[in-house]
């Protein structure tokens, strides 16, 4: 036997497993997943959207508004009135100012409802207001 070792078990002499190396792996890897996944928004509620053959994709659409076939708007799944539309979207705009407004109104609402909506996000101070539509 070596010096300084002859108190020692068989239990004791075998090695351990330090798991912290590990965890800063996969804490580093949930970082990763968390920061690069795309979160989907919506507005609140399900809405039928019009055909149209000329739809593109809006990537930095950050202000979704919904607008049911009764006239109710939803902003962030919330009711909102029409007249506290222009608030919210100044908000949200202020929280992102690269984003755009993209309203989602029901192929039954009332054109009334929709104009006053984009008309609130111009008064808001965003001009890149579209229309969601889905390809027929």
């Amino acid at each position: 036997m070596r010096r300084g070792f002859q108190n020692l078990t068989p239990e004791a002499e075998e090695g351990e497993i330090d798991i912290t190396p590990m965890l800063d792996v996969v804490f580093i890897m949930l970082i990763f997943f968390i920061v690069t996944a795309s979160f989907v928004k919506e507005s609140g509620i399900e809405v039928n959207r019009p055909d149209a053959a000329t739809t593109s994709a809006k990537p930095k659409a950050n202000i979704l508004i919904a607008i049911s076939e009764g006239g109710e708007v939803w902003i962030n799944k919330r009711k909102v009135e029409i007249t506290q539309v222009r608030a919210n979207i100044e908000r949200l705009h202020a929280e992102n100012p690269q984003g755009t407004v993209v309203v989602q109104a029901d192929e039954e609402a009332k054109t009334k409802t929709l104009v006053a909506v984009m008309d609130a996000a111009r008064q808001a101070g965003i001009y890149d207001v579209s229309l969601a539509t889905q390809e027929p």
